[in-house]
């Protein structure tokens, strides 16, 4: 894992607009390597409004989300998860949620 790699975890304040409605879903994310991967993925999704809660392990590949589906769709997070990889060395993909 090289210094220059290292992503800052992102903190956000959850709306109550977000907090109404609630669902979870486990996504399959395609292509984290590292720990760095995984906060890429995780900030992406928690940047999203609608997203309370990204747990996100590239060991497993896994991403648990916590979102509004009256603000999101599951199309919104695999397209947050495809846009934490646009740097151009990275590429990661949905390949199967779990509701």
């Amino acid at each position: 894992m090289n210094d220059h790699c290292y992503v800052i975890p992102i903190e956000k304040s959850i709306s109550p607009e977000e907090q109404e409605t609630t669902s979870a879903i486990s996504l399959t994310v395609k292509g984290m390597g590292c720990p760095n991967c995984a906060m890429r993925v995780h900030n992406g999704l928690l940047s999203l409004k609608g997203v309370i809660q990204a747990e996100v392990n590239h060991v497993t590949a896994s991403a648990n989300v916590v979102f509004n589906p009256n603000l999101l769709t599951i199309i919104d997070l695999a397209e947050a998860v495809a846009n934490a990889g646009n740097d151009g060395r990275h590429r990661y993909q949905v390949v199967s949620p779990c509701m």
